[in-house]
């Protein structure tokens, strides 16, 4: 039995990545609906409870059971799940959604203790799963001591999504949407610096920016043309995709991010910087599809006012291999590594 491991309720992108391998590590279905959680099946359970004392009482009675430990994303709860299984002889994979020490150094909040877990659950698994292939290498370039054990999975795609966006089309002609909120590593200030140039030239461009508070939050609400909405909702943030004609993700260092293909399964078009992971699926893009340097200003705002003319979700939606990125795939993939470590 697989025994998945991590936050799948929060609403966070490495949550419904985690809700995703729950439901389609068997089915390759999605039914979890608002309110329930998703069900577990023969071969694959997972810890239900939110609480730490219930989560504790379910380690302590499911990692026995397993075959395998499947543990996605890093946290202390996550690693007395390793420890209890290494008592019990369970192998471990870790799925790292991210790098949370140099993600954490960028955005100017560093934290030894998030460093510290995420260094400890590195050492103690026995497979060390990237979400990209982009993300793979970093990792095997910046942690040379655990290379032989580093590989990846590529997030898959919920191609339901499109059955689910509105049928009427509300879109702002000039709607721009950034997600990553005031957080310095996805360099949403710079789309603003972008935007307000193209407002001088006469456009009339509203930027739409979710996400948490970080150091950037306070220059980025300081232009009288930025909508931010904060956190919201899975379901929002799709509505708020469907209603922009343009989603732009200009980070730094971004290792998948589900964000880029939600907002192309929304029909809006999608800019995004060379560092985003999501290219391992998004292909055949062109030169006007990607921010080549996210520091500077005019590419950004040449770039951003071609979409707003032009457009490139459809050229980009066909080129999606919809049997190949879909979640069901990415499942039986992850299978097969587990396999690899019992």
């Amino acid at each position: 039995m697989i025994l998945v491991i991590g936050d799948y309720y929060s609403g966070t992108g490495p949550a419904l990545v985690t809700k995703y391998y729950i439901s389609s590590l068997s089915s390759g279905v999605f039914p979890a609906k608002k309110g329930k959680h998703p069900a577990a099946v023969k071969g694959v359970d997972y810890i239900a409870s939110t609480g730490k004392a219930a989560r504790l009482f379910e380690l302590l009675v499911k990692v026995p059971r397993a075959s395998v430990l499947f543990l996605s994303g890093h946290s202390r709860q996550n690693i007395l799940a390793m420890r209890i299984g290494k008592l019990f002889g369970k192998r471990s994979a870790y799925l790292m959604h991210g790098a949370v020490e140099y993600e954490n150094s960028i955005n100017k909040v560093p934290d030894e203790q998030m460093a510290e877990d995420e260094r400890t659950m590195m050492e103690m698994a026995d497979l060390i799963l990237a979400v990209s292939r982009q993300f793979e290498e970093w990792l095997k370039e910046r942690y040379p001591e655990y290379a032989g054990k580093i590989s990846h999975v590529t997030n898959g795609i919920d191609w339901e999504l499109i059955r689910e966006s509105a049928t009427e089309d509300t879109r702002a002609s000039e709607g721009i949407i950034s997600v990553g909120g005031g957080m310095p590593r996805k360099c949403i200030i710079n789309v603003c610096k972008a935007v307000e140039k193209l407002n001088q030239k006469g456009h009339n461009i509203t930027l739409t920016v979710a996400g948490d508070t970080g150091a950037d939050s306070v220059a980025i609400d300081s232009y009288p043309f930025v909508r931010d909405i904060g956190l919201v909702s899975h379901d929002e943030l799709m509505r708020e995709y469907h209603k922009n004609k343009v989603f732009v993700q200009n980070s730094v260092f971004e290792t998948f991010g589900l964000a880029p293909i939600e907002a192309l399964l929304s029909y809006a078009d999608v800019l995004i910087s060379k560092e985003c992971g999501a290219l391992s699926v998004i292909k055949k893009t062109e030169d006007m599809d990607i921010i080549n340097d996210p520091q500077d200003i005019d590419e950004i705002a040449v770039k951003l006012e071609n979409l707003l003319i032009n457009e490139n979700h459809t050229r980009l939606l066909v080129e999606l291999d919809k049997e190949n990125t879909s979640w069901k795939k990415r499942a039986a993939e992850l299978k097969a590594k587990l396999e690899g470590i019992k």
